[in-house]
């Protein structure tokens, strides 16, 4: 089931995506967008007879954290190479805050701050439920479903400042969408699932899930052993290799097998 938050020019609703995907990853021209009474982790689907075409909407991020956006660094030894360090022991954990949350669409804000803005497309994981010291094993319960996201850096600034709160958690620095896939398990990522990023339609990352140093469900028991997960909650699987810099007026598309593309442009903040 693929779930997303849309706008019609009014309140944001939340609705389930029917039909396919074509080969770029959009909805194909039979696709409809069926509303639901609210959103989904607190009530549950109710599906209202109100349907739209995917054309005559907005969407908007489909999840708006209640608390955190946990990243994961370096989860793919070939980026861990081309950022000259080791593969960590342990999954390295970084936060960005909610605020950070925008839609497909959106704008990405260039900051003043920064002269050296880089894109990472990742695989996102959104928690279903409040969970703590979750076993690998069971880390299948607790997730809602999965998504694209953009781990927006201002990589001069990550160096500088050593910790990453600043570099990675600017306003706009963390694109997720289009819509939440529910149906699927960590073991289909574990076998194989392609991600690309492309900047200015142009080849820039070529990765694949089966290459993830920390599984979902490592990783789950990880971020849940240190902190309480709540419902809402993302975490950020981490980028393959390819990552780069990326400029005012650049458009990025960051596409997973199954899940889509997530596309977004670089604006003057």
């Amino acid at each position: 089931m693929r779930i997303c938050r849309f706008t019609t020019g009014e309140d944001p609703l939340y609705g389930v995506l029917t039909g396919e995907l074509d080969r770029f990853g959009q909805p194909d021209e039979d696709a409809r967008i069926v509303a639901l009474a609210g959103d989904p982790l607190y009530v549950g689907i109710k599906l209202l007879e109100q349907e739209h075409n995917p054309q005559d909407v907005r969407l908007l991020a489909p999840v708006l954290p209640r608390s955190k956006v946990v990243g994961i660094g370096k989860n793919y030894a070939a980026h861990a190479a081309e950022m000259g360090g080791e593969v960590p022991r342990e999954p390295l954990m970084f936060l960005k805050p909610n605020t950070s949350v925008v839609g497909p669409g959106d704008p990405i804000f260039y900051p003043r701050q920064t002269q050296n803005l880089h894109f990472e497309g990742e695989l996102a994981v959104v928690i279903g439920r409040i969970c703590r010291d979750v076993p690998p094993e069971q880390a299948t319960d607790v997730i809602h479903g999965y998504t694209i996201a953009n781990d927006v850096t201002a990589r001069d600034l990550q160096k500088s400042d050593v910790q990453f709160t600043r570099a990675k958690g600017f306003d706009s620095f963390c694109p997720l969408g289009p819509w939440i896939e529910t149906d699927l398990d960590p073991q289909h990522f574990a076998d194989g699932v392609r991600i690309q990023t492309h900047l200015n339609g142009d080849l820039k990352q070529d990765g694949n899930t089966r290459d993830l140093i920390f599984d979902i469900p490592t990783l789950i028991a990880h971020v849940s052993s240190v902190m309480t997960l709540l419902p809402g909650d993302v975490i950020l699987t981490g980028t393959p290799e390819g990552v780069g810099p990326m400029n005012v007026g650049d458009e990025i598309e960051i596409s997973i097998d199954g899940l889509g593309t997530l596309t977004n442009k670089v604006a003057s903040r």
